[in-house]
């Protein structure tokens, strides 16, 4: 899956960009209080994606 897409999708569900980091971008959920890192890749795998909004404590991406 693109990266614009996955950010799309973090956004639609109320996460936040909470700092860029050296090589990841760091989101966070405000309602959950739970951050994750995003890799700046052009594609993120699948079960990446999925780990990422796991993490995040947001439903997982539908294929």
């Amino acid at each position: 899956m693109k990266r614009s897409e996955l950010i799309r999708y973090l956004h639609l569900r109320g996460c936040e960009l909470l700092r860029e980091g050296g090589r990841h971008s760091w989101w966070h959920n405000p309602e959950q209080n739970k951050r994750s890192a995003i890799p700046r890749h052009a594609e993120i795998s699948d079960i990446l994606a999925n780990k990422i909004c796991k993490d995040l404590g947001i439903n997982p991406i539908k294929s």
